[in-house]
Order: structure tokens, then sequence, then C-alpha cells
């Protein structure tokens, strides 16, 4: 910072750079946060430390700075519009991550359209139990999945019935299981099905 105060003028430097540094720099510690919060609660207990270390060293530098500029109100709302904004940005690279599992459970009256056999076909672990709901018998579907495939499972079910009852929730941790291996994926060419009658069975485009 002591660079960018003999580089500029005191007044473009309070006006313009100060602020602008320190609304990057929060966008960084509070994204870097966001992820670390997220990893904390999937059990990446060797990431999460690591982050935090960059997390409150970025913090302790742009801290410094507005504590050395208290008279300057531009520094107070780039503060407080990078931790906004970086709140937004953490969660986008997390969705984007896609890390962990997430359990999806389906309740339906009568499985007409065979929406176990259906992701099963696609290389989902599912299990199926009986049970009694306030209308009558309902039959609950369990899968655990890997969150970046959680799209194409959406998909199977939704084209299936688009008002069929489904949650989603995150696990913290899997022991064994059925997953699904590339061989099962749609738009692996080796898939057993083959592309074209997976399109057609699941009413894809």
């Amino acid at each position: 910072m002591i660079i960018l105060k003999e580089v500029f003028s005191s007044d473009i430097y309070a006006l313009v750079v100060l602020p602008l540094f320190i609304f990057v720099a929060r966008i960084l510690d509070v994204s870097i946060g966001t992820i670390r919060i997220i990893f904390v609660s999937r059990g990446k207990k060797f990431l999460a430390p690591i982050l935090g270390f960059f997390e409150v060293l970025i913090w302790i530098i742009v801290i410094g700075q507005v504590m050395q500029n208290l008279g300057s109100i531009f520094s107070y709302i780039a503060y407080a519009g990078g931790f906004a904004t970086g709140t937004l940005i953490g969660m986008i690279i997390e969705e984007k991550l896609a890390i962990g599992m997430v359990v999806v459970r389906i309740i339906i009256m009568k499985d007409q359209c065979e929406i176990q056999e259906r992701l099963s076909e696609a290389g989902f672990g599912v299990t199926t139990v009986d049970a009694q709901g306030k209308t009558g018998e309902v039959k609950i579907i369990y899968s655990i999945m890997k969150r970046k495939e959680l799209g194409d499972a959406v998909n199977i079910i939704e084209s299936c019935d688009s008002k069929v009852f489904y949650s989603i929730e995150d696990t913290k941790k899997v022991n064994l299981g059925v997953f699904r291996t590339k061989e099962a994926m749609p738009y692996n060419r080796k898939n057993k099905f083959g592309i074209a009658r997976f399109h057609r069975r699941f009413g894809n485009k």
C-alpha cells in the first residue's frame, strides 16, 4: 500500500485506489471464508484450515487499512460491498465445484413411470421403502449420489412427473454403497443402454 501511495496522488488514492483495494480484497477473503465453512460442513478437515489461514491473513490486511483511514466513508462502503459480493461469489464457486454427497428422497403414491428402475439404469444406487402417508400407502425412494451428478437425477425424476415430491439433503460422510460409474453415465458412449436409447427413455430432447 505504501507503493500505491507513492504512485497515486493522495486524493486519487483515498477516493479510488484504497476503496477498490478493500473491495477486491474483501471479496477474496469472504469468498474463501464461505468455501471454508462449506468444507467444514462436508468434513474436509485438511482443506478448511488452509483456507482459514489465507482468509484471516487477507482480513487482517484489509481491516488494517480501514483502521488507518477511519475518515473515509468510501472505505466503509467498499468493505460492506466486498463482504456482500464475496458471499455471493463464494456460493457460486461452491456450486460449481459441487463437492460432497447428497441424499435424494422421493415420495410417490404409485411408481407408475418406474422412477426406481430409471435411476438404477442410469447407474444410481436406489433403495425403496414402503410407507404410510396421510392419504394412503406411499413408496419412499432413497438414492445417495455425488452433488455433481444431482442434475442428471433430477432430470430423470422430473421427466417422469414434474409434480413428484422429492427432497435433497447434504450428507457429511458415506460408507460403502452403490454409486454411479463412468460406464453408466448417459454422455459416455460405452454406456450399455446407448445414448439414443437413454434420451428416448428418459424424455430428454
